[in-house]
């Protein structure tokens, strides 16, 4: 087997859109001859050159596969595909199942990185981007956060937690707004710096606000609980890795799955939807929310966290941070236009989400 380390690779304009280095792909051959089955095809279906991994799709003489290259470290990516054969093989989930190799274990070591074999499941399609299609995504979002609950990493995992990282994350966002300020005072001839430093203060004190209510909520009680109380949150959850299978919605992509108060992959869901939709609409967020608890009950203390977690500046703070590493090529009028969409979308927020706590309060 080649001895090289697999470390990301470069995408340019003399390469295809699934370019994979070579001697990943002798990788991957070696790595097949530790399994009991006969590959007839193998086709390159996802790659993150960035980080340094891969998808192929593998026709067998046992059915279609998937092969798949984990980027993170190997102690990391043990802890999520312990995960999967839990959720799949204790739990009966509707999340792929692991396909072993000829010595019984999960995966095979190569290039410093895991590599693993799963069932490709068929069909798949992603549900429509409609109400319906996101009361789906939350309801099976439910489902997996509740089949996650007790899980126990294998031994030689790192344990992946967020769960009581949320403080940090919170500061960590104040904290980057006067980033935000500075450099777009620094750079203020830039077509997006007006922009960015006529709201930023706004955005800034929604993030503190945020931090005081989450400092006054129970969230410090509610992670005395532990990691394997709260489950899995999946971390990338959205349109494309819950998607609809012939006996009901399977989750897929199980690569970042780390402890946490589950109720943070609803928000992210959420808040991204009403980014889409360009403004906050009350039967949509409304609705959701209902899915997700028809299948895993969010109790009051959680429904508070909820409330908090989308009560923070998220999208400003997801589309600005960039700026920090090149704000010369990112203050430009592209930059300028999307500042002035969340503004607009962030006006809608907050009536919604009055009315989402009066509600909850009045049951």
């Amino acid at each position: 087997m080649v001895n090289s380390m697999i470390v990301p690779w470069e995408i340019n304009k003399s390469t295809h859109e699934f370019f994979v280095p070579e001697y990943i792909l002798s990788y991957a051959q070696e790595v097949l001859k530790h399994y009991d089955l006969s590959v007839k095809s193998i086709e390159v279906v996802t790659t993150k050159p960035d980080k340094g991994g891969a998808i192929w799709k593998i026709d067998t003489n046992n059915g279609p596969k998937s092969l798949k290259l984990l980027h993170r470290r190997p102690t990391r990516s043990l802890f999520s595909l312990g995960a999967q054969e839990y959720l799949s093989l204790v739990q009966e989930a509707r999340v792929p199942p692991i396909y072993k190799i000829k010595s019984g274990e999960n995966y095979i070591e190569a290039g410093g990185k895991l590599w693993f074999i799963a069932e490709w499941i068929e069909p798949l399609q992603p549900v429509t981007k409609d109400l319906e299609g996101a009361k789906q995504l939350c309801y099976a979002l439910g489902e997996f956060h509740r089949l996650s609950k007790g899980y126990i990493p294998p031994a030689q995992a790192e344990i992946a937690s967020r769960l009581y990282k949320w403080p940090k994350s919170y500061q960590k966002m104040v904290e980057k707004m006067d980033w935000f300020r500075q450099i777009g005072t620094a750079y203020k001839d830039m077509p997006a710096s007006p922009a960015l430093l006529a709201v930023v203060d706004q955005f800034e004190t929604q993030a503190i606000e945020s931090y005081r209510r989450l400092e006054a909520s129970q969230y410090s009680n509610l992670v005395k609980h532990g990691n394997d109380y709260w489950g899995l949150v999946h971390q990338d959850y959205g349109w494309s890795n819950g998607q609809m299978g012939k006996d009901g919605m399977w989750i897929i992509d199980l690569d970042g799955v780390a402890y946490d108060i589950p109720i943070r992959d609803l928000r992210k869901l959420i808040s991204g939807t009403m980014a889409d939709l360009k403004y906050w609409d009350i039967t949509w967020v409304k609705e959701m929310i209902q899915s997700y608890h028809e299948a895993n009950p969010i109790s009051p203390e959680v429904y508070e966290l909820l409330m908090i977690d989308l009560s923070l500046p998220n999208e400003f703070y997801k589309n600005i941070k960039e700026v920090v590493f090149e704000p010369e090529n990112f203050l430009d009028e592209q930059t300028a236009t999307l500042i002035q969409t969340i503004v607009e979308t962030d006006k809608t927020k907050w009536p919604v989400l009055q009315k989402l706590q009066d509600e909850w309060k009045g049951r």
